[in-house]
């Protein structure tokens, strides 16, 4: 089995959208627990705020396999593949960690390459798994995530944890 951490995020209806991906999350794996839900403003474009979260289980699909259960999941949820990469959009699945797996593929870099500069991947993740290390080696996420508030502070001040809880999404 690896452990994996997904990011979620929507800017379009973001309760309805995050709720949905949540429960298809949840009949594919049964272990999955998410982080707090966060609001933060659009990063890459002018737009309404985004919701965000991470979501974390452990799974024995291959990468290409669990990426694309990952897609699925997005186009049940409402996301078109002709959307923007920097636009609104109804849910955004991105893969950030895959156990302690460093590479590319055709559609993929891991871990996630600016997740140590984003806080709205990089706090909930923290929540969620504090204690993970970086791969291949290097510092927990939570220390990580410590020097990202220290570092960067306007930028995590950007990030309002809010009441939505993806665990409890029926």
């Amino acid at each position: 089995m690896s452990e994996v951490f997904v990011a979620i995020g929507s800017n379009i209806d973001p309760e309805t959208h995050l709720g949905q991906a949540a429960r298809a999350l949840r009949r594919r794996f049964s272990d999955v627990r998410f982080s707090s839900c966060y609001r933060n403003p659009a990063f890459g474009f002018r737009g309404d705020d985004f919701i965000n979260a991470v979501a974390g289980f452990s799974t024995t699909l291959s990468i290409e396999a669990l990426l694309a259960e990952l897609r699925a999941i997005e186009t049940e949820c409402g996301r078109r593949p002709a959307d923007p990469k920097w636009g609104p959009r109804a849910i955004d699945l991105d893969l950030l960690l895959f156990d302690q797996v460093v590479g590319r593929g055709t559609a993929y870099t891991l871990p996630r390459p600016d997740l140590a500069r984003r806080a709205y991947m990089l706090g909930p993740l923290a929540e969620l798994a504090p204690d993970s290390r970086y791969p291949p080696d290097g510092p927990a996420i939570g220390e990580l995530w410590a020097r990202f508030r220290t570092r960067a502070a306007a930028d995590a001040e950007g990030l309002r944890r809010i009441g939505l809880d993806l665990n409890a999404a029926g």
